[in-house]
Protein backbone atom coordinates (compact mmCIF):
# COMPACT_ATOMS: atom_id res chain seq x y z
CA UNK A 1 0.00 0.00 0.00
CA UNK A 2 2.61 2.25 1.05
CA UNK A 3 4.85 1.62 -2.65
CA UNK A 4 1.18 2.63 -4.22
CA UNK A 5 0.83 5.67 -2.56
CA UNK A 6 4.60 6.91 -3.35
CA UNK A 7 4.14 5.56 -7.27
CA UNK A 8 0.97 7.83 -7.23
CA UNK A 9 2.58 10.51 -5.67
CA UNK A 10 5.54 11.12 -7.89
CA UNK A 11 3.12 10.51 -10.81
CA UNK A 12 1.47 13.49 -9.66
CA UNK A 13 4.68 15.62 -8.77
CA UNK A 14 6.14 14.61 -12.62
CA UNK A 15 2.63 15.51 -14.08
CA UNK A 16 2.88 18.72 -12.17
CA UNK A 17 6.42 19.61 -13.27
CA UNK A 18 5.69 19.25 -17.33
CA UNK A 19 2.82 20.52 -17.47
CA UNK A 20 2.95 24.85 -19.01
CA UNK A 21 1.79 27.58 -17.40
CA UNK A 22 -1.75 29.14 -18.55
CA UNK A 23 -0.89 31.72 -20.88
CA UNK A 24 -2.72 35.02 -20.80
CA UNK A 25 -5.69 35.70 -23.17
CA UNK A 26 -4.27 37.92 -26.25
CA UNK A 27 -6.37 41.25 -26.47
CA UNK A 28 -8.08 41.35 -29.73
CA UNK A 29 -5.83 44.60 -32.18
CA UNK A 30 -8.50 47.22 -32.64
CA UNK A 31 -9.79 47.45 -36.35
CA UNK A 32 -8.39 50.52 -38.31
CA UNK A 33 -11.70 52.74 -38.45
CA UNK A 34 -12.49 53.12 -42.45
CA UNK A 35 -11.99 56.89 -43.66
CA UNK A 36 -15.31 58.85 -44.13
CA UNK A 37 -15.36 61.23 -46.91
CA UNK A 38 -17.74 64.20 -47.08
CA UNK A 39 -19.04 66.72 -49.91
CA UNK A 40 -18.15 70.26 -49.49
CA UNK A 41 -21.85 71.50 -47.98
CA UNK A 42 -22.17 69.18 -45.49
CA UNK A 43 -18.50 69.27 -44.12
CA UNK A 44 -19.01 73.36 -44.13
CA UNK A 45 -22.54 72.86 -42.23
CA UNK A 46 -20.55 71.23 -39.26
CA UNK A 47 -17.91 73.32 -39.38
CA UNK A 48 -20.62 76.70 -39.09
CA UNK A 49 -21.68 75.35 -36.30
CA UNK A 50 -18.17 75.22 -34.29
CA UNK A 51 -17.64 78.96 -35.89
CA UNK A 52 -20.65 80.08 -34.10
CA UNK A 53 -19.50 78.56 -30.28
CA UNK A 54 -16.25 81.54 -31.18
CA UNK A 55 -18.16 83.82 -32.78
CA UNK A 56 -22.52 83.88 -33.20
CA UNK A 57 -21.84 86.55 -36.25
CA UNK A 58 -19.48 84.09 -37.82
CA UNK A 59 -19.90 83.96 -41.72
CA UNK A 60 -17.38 81.53 -43.94
CA UNK A 61 -15.85 83.28 -46.91
CA UNK A 62 -13.63 80.03 -47.76
CA UNK A 63 -14.01 76.27 -47.85
CA UNK A 64 -11.24 74.06 -49.70
CA UNK A 65 -10.51 70.36 -49.41
CA UNK A 66 -7.07 69.09 -48.69
CA UNK A 67 -5.61 65.89 -50.44
CA UNK A 68 -4.68 62.84 -48.12
CA UNK A 69 -3.14 59.60 -48.76
CA UNK A 70 -6.63 58.29 -48.81
CA UNK A 71 -8.48 60.80 -51.09
CA UNK A 72 -8.00 62.32 -54.33
CA UNK A 73 -10.98 64.67 -54.22
CA UNK A 74 -13.43 61.45 -56.43
CA UNK A 75 -16.76 61.91 -56.64
CA UNK A 76 -16.74 65.61 -55.15
CA UNK A 77 -15.73 64.21 -51.67
CA UNK A 78 -12.97 64.48 -49.25
CA UNK A 79 -12.24 63.39 -45.84
CA UNK A 80 -10.17 66.86 -44.68
CA UNK A 81 -11.96 70.26 -45.17
CA UNK A 82 -10.86 73.32 -44.31
CA UNK A 83 -13.57 76.29 -43.59
CA UNK A 84 -12.37 80.33 -42.76
CA UNK A 85 -14.71 82.19 -41.16
CA UNK A 86 -15.02 85.67 -40.64
CA UNK A 87 -16.73 88.18 -37.32
CA UNK A 88 -17.29 91.48 -38.12
CA UNK A 89 -18.30 92.02 -34.17
CA UNK A 90 -15.03 90.43 -33.05
CA UNK A 91 -12.64 91.92 -35.83
CA UNK A 92 -11.57 88.53 -36.47
CA UNK A 93 -11.16 85.51 -38.56
CA UNK A 94 -10.57 81.77 -38.04
CA UNK A 95 -10.66 78.50 -39.63
CA UNK A 96 -11.97 75.06 -38.92
CA UNK A 97 -10.80 71.86 -39.85
CA UNK A 98 -12.67 69.20 -40.45
CA UNK A 99 -11.30 65.13 -40.98
CA UNK A 100 -11.99 61.80 -41.40
CA UNK A 101 -8.88 60.19 -41.58
CA UNK A 102 -6.43 58.57 -39.64
CA UNK A 103 -4.08 58.86 -43.02
CA UNK A 104 -0.34 60.18 -42.49
CA UNK A 105 0.15 63.60 -42.41
CA UNK A 106 -3.63 64.50 -41.94
CA UNK A 107 -5.28 66.63 -39.44
CA UNK A 108 -6.91 64.41 -36.39
CA UNK A 109 -10.21 63.04 -37.11
CA UNK A 110 -13.08 65.24 -36.07
CA UNK A 111 -13.34 68.96 -35.55
CA UNK A 112 -9.93 71.28 -34.77
CA UNK A 113 -9.82 75.15 -34.62
CA UNK A 114 -6.87 77.38 -35.70
CA UNK A 115 -5.68 80.69 -34.15
CA UNK A 116 -7.85 84.00 -34.63
CA UNK A 117 -6.13 86.61 -36.28
CA UNK A 118 -7.47 90.28 -37.42
CA UNK A 119 -10.20 90.89 -39.83
CA UNK A 120 -10.48 93.49 -42.35
CA UNK A 121 -13.99 93.56 -44.29
CA UNK A 122 -11.70 95.53 -47.39
CA UNK A 123 -9.69 92.54 -47.95
CA UNK A 124 -10.79 91.01 -51.24
CA UNK A 125 -9.56 87.35 -49.93
CA UNK A 126 -12.11 87.40 -46.85
CA UNK A 127 -15.07 88.29 -48.65
CA UNK A 128 -18.05 86.33 -46.87
CA UNK A 129 -20.74 85.14 -47.88
CA UNK A 130 -24.69 84.04 -46.59
CA UNK A 131 -24.66 80.61 -46.11
CA UNK A 132 -28.12 80.72 -48.12
CA UNK A 133 -26.10 81.14 -51.35
CA UNK A 134 -24.69 77.77 -51.18
CA UNK A 135 -27.39 75.37 -53.30
CA UNK A 136 -24.67 73.47 -54.74
CA UNK A 137 -22.65 70.81 -53.30
CA UNK A 138 -19.32 69.89 -54.78
CA UNK A 139 -20.41 67.30 -55.78
CA UNK A 140 -22.75 68.85 -58.38
CA UNK A 141 -19.85 71.22 -59.44
CA UNK A 142 -17.72 68.64 -60.29
CA UNK A 143 -20.66 66.93 -62.26
CA UNK A 144 -20.11 70.49 -64.52
CA UNK A 145 -16.67 70.64 -64.70
CA UNK A 146 -16.56 67.08 -65.98
CA UNK A 147 -18.11 67.98 -68.81
CA UNK A 148 -16.41 70.96 -69.50
CA UNK A 149 -13.02 69.72 -70.04
CA UNK A 150 -12.59 66.83 -67.01
CA UNK A 151 -13.81 63.72 -68.14
CA UNK A 152 -11.20 64.18 -71.03
CA UNK A 153 -8.66 65.11 -68.75
CA UNK A 154 -9.00 62.06 -66.81
CA UNK A 155 -9.40 59.70 -69.21
CA UNK A 156 -6.04 60.45 -70.22
CA UNK A 157 -4.74 60.68 -66.97
CA UNK A 158 -7.19 58.86 -64.54
CA UNK A 159 -5.02 59.45 -61.26
CA UNK A 160 -4.99 63.21 -61.15
CA UNK A 161 -6.40 64.50 -57.86
CA UNK A 162 -9.27 67.35 -57.23
CA UNK A 163 -9.63 69.89 -54.98
CA UNK A 164 -12.47 72.16 -54.49
CA UNK A 165 -12.47 75.46 -53.67
CA UNK A 166 -15.24 77.45 -52.52
CA UNK A 167 -15.24 81.37 -52.42
CA UNK A 168 -17.55 84.78 -52.91
CA UNK A 169 -16.36 86.88 -56.03
CA UNK A 170 -17.18 90.22 -54.91
CA UNK A 171 -17.31 91.75 -58.29
CA UNK A 172 -19.83 89.67 -59.76
CA UNK A 173 -21.90 89.17 -56.34
CA UNK A 174 -21.87 84.99 -56.75
CA UNK A 175 -20.84 82.54 -54.99
CA UNK A 176 -18.30 80.35 -57.17
CA UNK A 177 -17.04 76.16 -56.76
CA UNK A 178 -13.52 76.73 -58.26
CA UNK A 179 -12.79 72.50 -59.21
CA UNK A 180 -9.07 72.52 -59.61
CA UNK A 181 -7.73 69.70 -61.38
CA UNK A 182 -4.44 69.24 -59.83
CA UNK A 183 -2.75 69.47 -56.21
CA UNK A 184 -2.91 73.05 -56.09
CA UNK A 185 -4.46 76.64 -58.10
CA UNK A 186 -0.48 76.92 -59.02
CA UNK A 187 0.12 73.77 -61.15
CA UNK A 188 -3.54 73.07 -62.18
CA UNK A 189 -3.97 71.03 -65.50
CA UNK A 190 -7.29 72.28 -65.54
CA UNK A 191 -9.74 74.57 -63.37
CA UNK A 192 -13.77 75.46 -63.60
CA UNK A 193 -15.61 77.83 -62.13
CA UNK A 194 -18.80 76.54 -61.32
CA UNK A 195 -21.74 78.95 -59.63
CA UNK A 196 -22.21 77.59 -55.97
CA UNK A 197 -25.87 78.70 -56.10
CA UNK A 198 -27.18 77.52 -59.25
CA UNK A 199 -25.10 75.06 -60.75
CA UNK A 200 -24.47 76.70 -63.85
CA UNK A 201 -20.66 76.47 -65.72
CA UNK A 202 -18.64 80.03 -65.27
CA UNK A 203 -16.11 79.74 -67.04
CA UNK A 204 -12.37 77.58 -67.79
CA UNK A 205 -10.04 79.34 -65.50
CA UNK A 206 -6.69 77.13 -66.83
Amino acid sequence: MKKRFIAVAALLLMTGCSSEPAKPAQAEKPQPKAPEFETGRVAFQRLYVAAHGWARDAQGYRVESQLSADSKGRDGKADVWRASFASAASRGVKSYLWSGTDAPGAPSRGVSSGAEDNYSPANSSTQIFDIGFLKVDSDKALETAQKHGGDKLLEKDPDTPIIYVLDWNRSTSELIWHVIYGTSRNDAKLTVAVNGTTGDFIRVEK
